[in-house]
């Protein structure tokens, strides 16, 4: 999946619209880009807020990196956002197994090429009271295992002010900053020539999640919880919205069934294309 000049053209067209609003909506801050790899690699940034691919879409277009993110497939059916996330060559993810592996595998053709694939462990915002990682799923581990594909973690914190979680309007002012903190990629070396069982890709996981935490815990000056939040201890799902009995975003999910692990696609609220 090469890079082809109608793709650039349409990054160039929504980036054009899209950077000034974020420039406008709060300052930036963006630190290690260096160590962005100068081929393909997953980036596995934390996942707090629905505008969170805005704002690594906009820090990776800016270093002339085209972000591609594994996006709901119910997104590709709306007609106009279709357009836009196929012609910038977005990834379309389903909650099956077999649409897991179809995802994966169109990820590690944009990679192949030298490309930049989104995919946040936690497969949706996290559910953390806190805001710190939660329990991530194991789609980036087993790319990264099966292809040698470098995994870069990524922590950003500041935009939730912006945009709280499931929040329905922006809070602009008094203006706020958002900083990305971009890592070293992950060690994963420990995992070479193991089998791709649920305990490797468990472990592999862990330490990309931890990486991810370690990341935010610098960015935020703060101390991460000791034992990392997993939504299925707490009545919740793994995936989407959730809320309370009530009816309000934050508390336990109606139905705590999990999802395949497809890797993770941002939520619908979100903007899957890092730019719309």
């Amino acid at each position: 999946m090469k890079e082809t000049a109608k793709s650039h053209i349409n990054f160039a067209i929504a980036a054009g619209i899209v950077r000034p609003v974020m420039n406008l909506l709060m300052t930036k801050k963006w630190e290690g880009l260096d160590k962005l790899p100068a081929g393909g690699f997953i980036a596995a940034p934390n996942h707090c807020t629905e505008i969170d691919p805005l704002v690594i879409g906009h820090m990776l277009y800016n270093q002339n990196r085209m972000p591609h993110f594994l996006a709901k497939g119910s997104l590709f059916k709306v007609p106009v956002l279709r357009a836009v996330l196929r012609n910038t060559k977005q990834v379309p993810v389903e909650r099956s197994t077999a649409g897991a592996n179809r995802s994966l595998q169109l990820a590690k053709e944009i990679v192949d090429e030298g490309g930049a694939i989104v995919i946040y462990p936690e497969g949706t915002l996290t559910r953390d009271p806190e805001l710190w990682p939660m329990k991530g799923h194991t789609g980036a581990a087993r790319m990264a295992l099966q292809s040698g594909i470098p995994v870069v973690p990524m922590a950003h914190w500041g935009a939730h002010e912006v945009f709280p979680r499931y929040a329905k309007r922006f809070h602009v002012f008094p203006r706020k900053t958002s900083r990305v903190l971009v890592g070293d990629p992950v060690d994963l070396s420990a995992f070479a020539g193991r089998p791709l069982d649920k305990a490797t890709l468990t472990e592999a996981t862990a330490v990309i999640m931890d990486a991810i935490t370690e990341l935010l815990a610098t960015l935020r000056g703060g101390q991460p919880p000791l034992v990392r939040w997993d939504p299925s201890e707490h009545n919740q799902s793994s995936h989407g919205r959730f809320v309370d009995r009530g009816g309000k975003p934050g508390g336990a999910a109606p139905d705590a069934g999990s999802a395949p692990d497809a890797g993770s696609a941002p939520d619908a609220g979100s903007a899957p294309d890092g730019f719309k």
